[in-house]
């Protein structure tokens, strides 16, 4: 009868969880997307005011490029000649 009893419970507490998680789920999602949003939101709004105090202002970016050295390059030439 104890076996009995607790598959009853057990099976009561995974209905009673499945019930809720239905009931709360949308709740929890929503003010999820709605932080996501809301922090979008003020990092595009961050980005476009830093934007606008640089307007007409050059910015020139020079890339440096550095010079191979032996012990980077990969692999080797191979010159193949045709044989008769």
């Amino acid at each position: 009868m104890a076996f009995l009893k607790t598959i009853l419970i057990i099976l009561l507490v995974y209905y009673l969880l499945k019930f809720l998680v239905k009931l709360f789920a949308p709740k929890i999602l929503s003010y999820a997307a709605k932080k996501t949003e809301s922090h979008f939101k003020q990092a595009f709004d961050n980005q476009r005011a830093s934007d606008e105090e640089n307007i007409g202002d050059v910015i020139i970016n020079k890339k440096t490029s550095k010079k191979k050295n032996d012990s980077e390059k990969v692999g080797e030439y191979i010159d193949f000649e045709e044989l008769d």
